[in-house]
């Protein structure tokens, strides 16, 4: 189960430990066994004073490999990216002061979007802290509100357990970020192994109470007599069956009773985009098909989704009609925006366990039948169908994304986007997609996510292909990234939209004020002359007829790649749902704004 609030007042204690076969060490080297114990592999940081007894003493665990992050902010992202992309819990390290408020961008895209990440920092020495002392800040403090929970490691004694109950708190009930804090001292504090030993107990402020299965079992009884009598159902599904593991049970419920489903955008790897049951992302830039469908149902039915305001709209006018059961692992979720009629306070992969034998096959053809009025696609135009037909003129945003996400799809690639137009065209575009595949900053919005997203991603599954999609504004907050990229020989595939604005914020300068551009027009350096500088390879095209071969020669490089796309500069992110409206009010293409 979940755990409950977390305190941060009063002593932690831990579970008692025997380490064996052990000499005089330090408490940086406890620090990287401990870590080497809880499974991790990868580290994405940057060292500094206050942390660095923590890197001589990774010196001698070449287990642990490092990767030097050009910002810690990227370490973060990094380490977030890794996270999606294995399943397993992602580490980033900085040290005390800039270094750790460095990450702080970071660890609140991972705590928004629920990712598991350990993020270990140094501190000034204990007898400095508090004093104003060179690079001293209270970290602990200041990601109070981005974090699970916070350690400020007093003893030398405490650092294996505190890394055992930071892992399990990142990973367990709704996945986050947990600070280690580490002063300089006891990480150099000399330990007798011989002696040493821990004991204690868990702290029981930070383990919740097991939720009665009885109560469970009661309300998923109810939720399958509301399908039961549903007419117009539909699933709202979220990032939660990703991190549940639980794709393969919705496919089965989707299948089995016949249900429509809409994915948020972080959950569009959850299903497949082909299955003819997908109707595609709600929202703001969702489609016609999923917000009419969200509108007009009579039962809807969030699995491991927030409800938040970019996906449900207007509060009040959401779902009019319909029911609201809300699956969810994690209590505070609950009514967090909206009313809920039935909420199931469960890991999905136990509450959807109990559900599916309950639910019965169904017949929804009327219901079918009215959802396939509306428009599937965001854009249904698509190219003459003609033999030899080959696109010219300037190239288009739009249909730019439409082939980089086809070339992700074709070759089961992940794909990376950062935040803007970019990523709700992408969004819009993208095909089959396994779990862990789509990789983006949705609840924070984090300009400069997909570089080192896509880094971490890249070197989580070395594997697959590992596609990043920027903006010209979002790559250039983390194009300092490109030097790990290559120093790593990471063969990332760059595509940069660049359409010389802060694309999104202009469109609503146009949109709501009038087209009076402030600040939103941006320029950027020559990208080819930057991936010269760097050693990549990099093609600029500004033509449809050139997108075809570009990207086709781009999926073939060895290395990095890449591939600057200047593209038509006001173009816009249609369907559109304005604040405060509700979907039904969506504006289209032939609806916006004349200019």
């Amino acid at each position: 189960m979940p755990p409950g609030p977390l305190s941060r007042e009063g002593p932690v204690f831990f579970v008692r430990e025997e380490l064996e076969g052990m000499a005089t060490t330090t408490g940086a080297d406890l620090a990287c066994r401990a870590l080497s114990r809880e499974g991790a592999q990868v580290l994405f940081g940057h060292p500094g004073g206050a942390i660095l007894p923590f890197y001589d003493a990774l010196y001698n665990h070449r287990a642990l490999r490092h990767v030097l992050c050009r910002h810690e902010q990227g370490a973060a992202h990094a380490a977030d990216g890794y996270a999606r992309a294995t399943g397993r819990t992602g580490v980033c390290v900085a040290t005390s002061g800039p270094g750790a408020t460095n990450l702080v961008t970071g660890l609140a895209a991972a705590f928004m979007d629920g990712v598991p990440v350990v993020a270990v920092t140094g501190q000034v020495a204990r007898p400095g802290i508090g004093t104003f002392a060179f690079q001293e800040n209270d970290i602990v403090g200041v990601t109070i509100p981005v974090t699970k929970h916070g350690f400020l490691v007093q003893e030398v004694s405490d650092i294996p357990g505190v890394f055992s109950e930071a892992f399990r708190l990142a990973a367990s009930g709704r996945p986050g970020p947990v600070l280690v804090d580490i002063p300089k001292d006891v990480q150099a504090a000399l330990v007798d192994e011989k002696t040493f030993s821990l004991s204690g107990r868990k702290n029981p402020e930070l383990v919740e109470p097991p939720q009665s299965t009885q109560a469970i079992k009661a309300e998923i009884q109810q939720v399958a007599t509301l399908l039961s009598e549903s007419k117009r159902p539909v699933l709202l599904v979220g990032r939660g069956v990703i991190s549940s593991g639980t794709s393969g049970k919705l496919s089965y419920l989707a299948e089995r009773n016949d249900l429509p489903v809409v994915t948020s955008l972080l959950g569009l790897d959850a299903f497949p985009a082909s299955d003819p049951r997908a109707l595609g992302m709600p929202g703001m830039h969702g489609t016609e098909r999923a917000n009419y469908s969200l509108q007009d149902a009579d039962l809807v039915i969030g699995l491991g989704v927030r409800f938040d305001d970019r996906v449900i709209g207007r509060p009040d006018r959401f779902a009019p009609n319909a029911r609201i059961v809300h699956f969810d692992v994690d209590a505070t979720a609950i009514e967090r925006t909206m009313r809920v009629d039935i909420a199931v306070v469960a890991d999905l992969s136990e509450s959807l366990k109990m559900l599916l034998p309950l639910v019965p096959k169904a017949d929804r053809s009327a219901w079918w039948e009215r959802i396939r009025e509306w428009n599937r696609e965001a854009d249904p135009t698509e190219d003459p169908p003609r033999p030899g037909y080959r696109r010219m003129g300037p190239l288009g945003a739009r249909e730019a994304i439409r082939s980089v996400a086809h070339k992700i799809s074709e070759s089961n690639a992940i794909a990376v986007s950062d935040v803007g137009q970019h990523q709700m065209w992408l969004a819009q575009e993208l095909g089959d997609a396994l779990p862990g595949s789509h990789l983006t900053s949705g609840g924070l919005g984090a300009m400069g996510y997909a570089l080192p997203a896509g880094l971490g991603a890249a070197i989580g599954q070395p594997d697959r292909s590992v596609w990043v999609v920027a903006g010209d504004g979002g790559f250039q907050m983390s194009l300092q990234e490109l030097a790990t990229v290559v120093q790593e020989g990471i063969p990332l595939r760059i595509a940069v939209i660049d359409n010389g604005y802060l694309g999104m914020v202009r469109q609503w300068q146009e949109r709501f004020y009038g087209r009076r551009y402030s600040a939103t027009q941006i320029s950027g350096p020559d990208l080819v002359a930057l991936g010269k500088a760097y050693g990549i390879p990099t093609w600029r095209i500004d033509r449809s007829e050139q997108l075809d071969s570009t990207l086709s020669l781009a999926a073939i490089e060895e290395g990095p790649v890449l591939i600057w796309m200047q593209v038509r500069q006001e173009e816009n992110v249609y369907p559109m749902v304005e604040s405060g409206a509700a979907l039904d009010e969506m504006v289209t293409e032939s609806e916006r704004v004349p200019g």
